[in-house]
């Protein structure tokens, strides 16, 4: 790793650190590395655009309802996000739908968010998350505490007496723009 790190000229535990992170390394920092270890600039550049993809594993709710049973989502996703900077790993996507969020979410936004649930319920209270319920259903909506939970709207009614499987916590908010396919 030391001499790996010299040749790329970015100091003797450059490659150490960057594994060590929890994140996705800069396409720059993996093109040094792979040109000090004679890895093709082609196969590189692929390897390097599927890190930086993200699934998009379907749509959330705000305004409208999603019932993920009917949207028929192959393992690989809908889509994929190409995301210009790096990630933790392990991210999925999801595309806004409706207009119960706005002003902050609207609707063709791409939600980025942890595809595992990386904190207790209680973490989520007070804050915006997507959130998919013990029926199957998907929003993007606040957390509030309720009975036992209480998904909140800017621009809806809450809805009630909900039990959340999985709280997505919201990573990067991305335009419509961001799709392959331009939304």
């Amino acid at each position: 790793m030391k001499a790996v790190s010299l040749a790329a000229g970015k100091g003797e535990t450059f490659v150490r650190d960057m594994l060590r992170r929890n994140r996705t390394p800069s396409f720059e920092n993996l093109q040094a590395v792979a040109q000090v270890l004679g890895i093709d600039s082609a196969d590189f550049s692929a390897a390097a655009r599927s890190i930086l993809d993200v699934p998009l594993m379907g749509f959330v709710g705000a305004g409208a309802e999603i019932d993920p049973d009917f949207e028929q989502v192959p393992p690989d996703g809908l889509d994929q996000i190409h995301i210009p900077f790096s990630l933790p790993s392990k991210m999925v996507a999801f595309q806004v739908r409706g207009s119960s969020m706005l002003p902050v979410y609207r609707d063709g936004m791409v939600l980025i968010v942890y595809k595992d649930q990386k904190r207790p319920t209680e973490w989520f209270f007070g804050r915006e998350a997507v959130v998919r319920t013990e029926d199957g259903r998907r929003f993007v909506k606040t957390i509030m505490r309720g009975n036992p939970t209480t998904l909140y709207s800017t621009n809806a009614p809450p809805i009630e007496n909900v039990v959340p499987v999985w709280l997505g916590e919201i990573f990067a908010i991305l335009p419509r723009e961001s799709l392959g396919n331009g939304g």
